[in-house]
């Protein structure tokens, strides 16, 4: 699933092409991805003007001049790919169509139909965004308030930095990625991070979404950029998907150590160095 660097690497790249500009033609071949598209969903969109387009947590949101904002999850395999001057006919996953008045269309492509679209003119209380944690990012972000949110926290510290209540935006592979660095097991109890730890994860953090999103994000399986380019950001995983392999600046004996290793937490992957996280 598109994490905070990939939904943001869209985002920017929508960014590019939509404010200012007016939807002439929405098309929706479907009445449904996840859940069903609000009622008269194209219609609404149709004639409308972008004026800003933006990103909260792993969600886009598309401001528009009547007030309205255009909510939307890419799911684990949605892509909003850009083209101009292309007269193909459409995939067979080419559920959205949206042009504008300067000719662009961008096609929500989504193999497998997880994303979902929503049209709200209270996106702060939305539900799906009214309970969110701070974003990484964002001022509201910092060693105190990470602090106060994983107090009493008996749950590892990987589960808990995937809570979207803790923090916003964080998936599977930045938080691998973000323990390495900061030299935090993943297995830790949220509880027992002391306040020097929580000083090294909070800028930990930050550095890898920021190095995720200069690099367009992660391309494992679906992930591609607007301009149909995929991220590379995998290219620079330190542990993530890397289970038996040395990690960087490595001086163990891999063939006795077992180089990175691989466990399952609440059903998902974690990889980490027990020699370097602790």
């Amino acid at each position: 699933m598109p994490e905070l660097p990939e939904v943001e690497t869209v985002a920017r790249g929508l960014a590019a092409v939509w404010p200012g500009r007016r939807f002439v033609r929405v098309l929706a071949r479907r009445p449904d991805l996840r859940k069903p598209l609000p009622q008269n969903f194209a219609e609404r969109l149709t004639g409308r003007r972008v004026e800003e387009v933006g990103r909260r947590a792993k969600y886009l949101l598309v401001r528009l001049d009547d007030g309205t904002t255009l909510l939307g999850h890419l799911g684990m395999s949605g892509a909003m790919v850009i083209s101009q001057g292309k007269n193909e006919p459409p995939g067979p996953h080419d559920h959205i169509e949206f042009v504008t008045d300067e000719g662009i269309m961008v096609t929500y492509r989504d193999p497998r139909r997880f994303g979902l679209m929503d049209l709200t003119d209270t996106p702060q209380t939305h539900p799906l965004l009214a309970h969110l944690g701070p974003e990484p990012l964002g001022p509201d972000f910092h060693e105190v308030a990470l602090a106060a949110a994983l107090d009493g926290k008996a749950a590892p510290i990987k589960a808990a930095l995937l809570d979207q209540n803790i923090v916003a935006g964080l998936g599977n592979i930045y938080v691998s990625e973000s323990l390495f660095l900061s030299g935090i097991a993943p297995t830790r109890p949220a509880k027992s991070l002391k306040k020097a730890e929580i000083a090294k994860l909070v800028p930990a953090i930050r550095a890898v979404l920021a190095r995720a999103i200069a690099a367009g994000g992660s391309s494992l399986k679906d992930h591609v950029r607007p301009d149909g380019e995929l991220g590379y950001f995998q290219h620079s995983f330190t542990v993530y998907d890397r289970a038996g392999m040395a990690c960087p600046d490595c001086d163990c004996d891999v063939s006795k150590t077992g180089g990175i290793q691989r466990i399952v937490q609440s059903g998902r992957s974690t990889f980490f160095c027990a020699k370097k996280q602790r």
